[in-house]
């Protein structure tokens, strides 16, 4: 089993990466950090992580990566950007791949978005993927990358349910401030607390030999009952919910309805979660 201590490049340092570096400064370990923004290059020096000015869209900015133990990718498609997803999560990855010793190990941050179940199914690792939005499309095919690029590299995908902690916690303001829901009450969430999906990480780079893990709690909730528990801890009036305009966003994102199984993740990772259940999670950041 590999130790969690050495050199570590996080590619994403957005909420779910700050909270893996810190867990990997406390292990001791010398943590890089890339973001295409120079502004941002001091607030990462100022939490103790080496930045560095990269964009993996364009591999000119690789070329001057340094030589690390572990690389972990957890990049959010910037909308903003002029790229498509393809072009940005599976051409970015692939250039990165390319840039890199094969003797790196590399855990990659895919989505639970993967799966096309639609009528509460429980899903696992083994569980088909056709994902009809975008999103999980390119998850999907940054996966294959994997297995085509390296196929005698070490390395982990985890497939993330729904992250939320302090600050993201999903439609909690309309629901404190008595603002309609526009979401259907049924159908399942699949969650994952952020403090949790980082020690996740940390607990893959010691198993990272083509290893798939799907990580989420340890009870999917009906999104009504989600929003309900909300307005309990918070002493809230009781939501309203309405239906989202058909093809929005947030439509798209209501139709999935599946139940993610953690087994693999239980066994193998992360035996004890903090936060077993939403209710937990909810507590621990309305009630502070």
């Amino acid at each position: 089993m590999n130790d969690v201590s050495g050199q570590t490049l996080i590619f994403g340092c957005g909420y779910l990466g700050r909270r893996i570096a810190g867990l990997s400064i406390r292990d001791g370990n010398e943590v890089w950090a890339t973001t295409r923004q120079t502004a941002k290059k001091r607030d990462l020096a100022g939490l103790g992580i080496r930045p560095i000015l990269a964009d993996w869209s364009d591999r000119r900015s690789l070329a001057a990566l340094p030589e690390v133990d572990r690389i972990v990718v957890c990049v959010s498609y910037d909308r903003q950007s002029n790229l498509s997803r393809l072009d940005s999560q599976v051409g970015g990855l692939r250039n990165l791949l390319l840039a890199i010793s094969p003797k790196t190990t590399i855990c990659y941050v895919s989505t639970t978005g993967v799966y096309h179940q639609l009528g509460g199914q429980w899903v696992d690792e083994a569980s088909p993927t056709h994902p009809a939005r975008e999103g999980g499309r390119a998850h999907l095919m940054a996966e294959e990358l994997l297995h085509r690029l390296r196929p005698h590299s070490e390395w982990t995908v985890l497939r993330l349910a729904g992250i939320y902690g302090p600050g993201r916690v999903p439609r909690a303001a309309d629901v404190i401030a008595g603002r309609p829901i526009a979401s259907p009450q049924d159908g399942f969430l699949n969650l994952i607390h952020v403090d949790d999906a980082a020690k996740a990480v940390r607990a893959a780079w010691q198993r990272p030999k083509q290893r798939l893990y799907v990580v989420s709690d340890d009870q999917p909730v009906l999104r009504g009952q989600f929003y309900e528990e909300i307005a309990r801890q918070t002493g809230a009036a009781a939501p309203r919910f309405v239906l989202p305009t058909a093809g929005s966003p947030v439509s798209m994102r209501s139709e999935s309805n599946k139940r993610v199984w953690n087994r693999r993740m239980k066994r193998d990772l992360h035996s004890k979660l903090q936060f077993p259940t939403y209710r937990e999670g909810l507590a621990s950041i309305l009630q502070s």
